[in-house]
């Protein structure tokens, strides 16, 4: 590829990666039998949910534990974990989907219960479901650049109040099966937060390379899926498909033939049908594609790092690991990193 939509890094890594899973368990039958009035209204069986995407369960938050409290708790377990201070921490990016206010930013809550340093950079970087990607990628750039030492990406979802006015709006007497599709894919999202500390890759022993990755838009199909925490509407069929178009598209334009045969591919999680169209249009093998969605669900921009946590005591040294995702927008990424 040519342009600024590819990159290469020297010397940056991923020193730590954690999750938090939170505690709430919500089933798909425990949705179903919310919904059991507009079921029965609109003649349509229980199952759908667990049936159509695959997802069996997906978790909340208690309440009271904010957006920013999910992604600092990560972050605490991820500075741990890698040995960094709160005062060696130079640039902190909050790449959450999930936000209670338009401003301030999330990022400064989230730098205020870390006790982060006054000269620590911080911002919210928001781009649906590849938030977390990017967020890595402009770190890797401070790093490589000399501008900062350590970086912190944090990322915490929430779906109590999304599921909850989706279920009340569907429990209207007028709502109907279009409806119920519109807004199936705001009962496929969970909750769970992630965090990673970024450094150089010659200055932390045991860190994981970020070798270098791409991005490419097709901005024309922004209106697929369109959402906010009242609810979310998809047009579901024509976002799998322009989805699986762009990122055929994209692996074509980059390094496809290098891609081949990887240990693991870390891909965003949404549903059976669209992991598997994926895995179908790249030609990955299915083995090395770890799934955390029938359990977890969508987690947004946390999916990916979620995942990756969720399988890294399963990695090796020398193993190559390809993230990839598609957020709505569309905008396609990939990052390789070098375990």
């Amino acid at each position: 590829m040519s342009g600024n939509a590819s990159f290469t890094f020297d010397d940056v890594a991923a020193i730590s990666l954690e999750r938090c899973i939170a505690p709430v368990t919500v089933t798909s039958a425990d949705i179903d039998e919310r919904l059991a009035p507009f079921l029965e209204r609109i003649g349509s069986e229980p199952g759908l949910l667990q049936n159509l995407a695959g997802i069996e369960e997906r978790r909340q938050w208690p309440e009271g534990v904010s957006f920013m409290d999910a992604a600092a708790m990560a972050a605490e377990k991820a500075l741990a974990s890698a040995g960094v201070s709160a005062d060696q921490i130079g640039l902190l990016i909050d790449t959450s989907v999930c936000r209670e206010r338009l401003e301030p930013s999330s990022a400064v809550t989230v730098h205020d219960l870390l006790g982060l340093p006054t000269d620590c950079i911080n911002y919210d970087l928001s781009n649906a479901c590849l938030g977390f990607l990017n967020g890595i990628h402009l770190a890797g750039v401070m790093i490589e650049s000399g501008q900062i030492d350590y970086a912190l990406v944090v990322d915490g979802e929430g779906t109590r109040e999304i599921h909850n006015n989706t279920i009340e709006r569907l429990l209207q007497e007028d709502s109907s099966l279009d409806d119920l599709f519109s807004n199936f894919a705001s009962l496929t999202l969970g909750s769970g937060s992630a965090a990673m500390v970024l450094g150089r890759h010659s200055q932390n022993p045991g860190s994981h390379k970020v070798v270098r990755g791409f991005f490419r838009a097709m901005t024309e199909h922004h209106d697929l899926c369109v959402g906010s925490l009242d609810g979310m509407r998809t047009d579901a069929r024509a976002l799998l498909d322009a989805g699986t178009g762009l990122a055929k598209i994209a692996w074509d334009e980059a390094e496809k033939d290098d891609w081949q045969g990887l240990d693991r591919y870390i891909l965003h999680q949404v549903s059976k049908v669209h992991t598997a169209a994926m895995i179908d249009v790249l030609g990955l093998d299915a083995s090395r594609v770890p799934m955390t969605f029938p359990t977890y669900g969508n987690i947004g921009p946390a999916a990916i790092p979620f995942t990756l946590a969720d399988v890294q005591d399963t990695l090796s040294e020398g193993d190559r690991v390809l993230c990839m995702g598609i957020g709505s927008g569309l905008n396609a990424s990939v990052i390789e990193l070098l375990w």
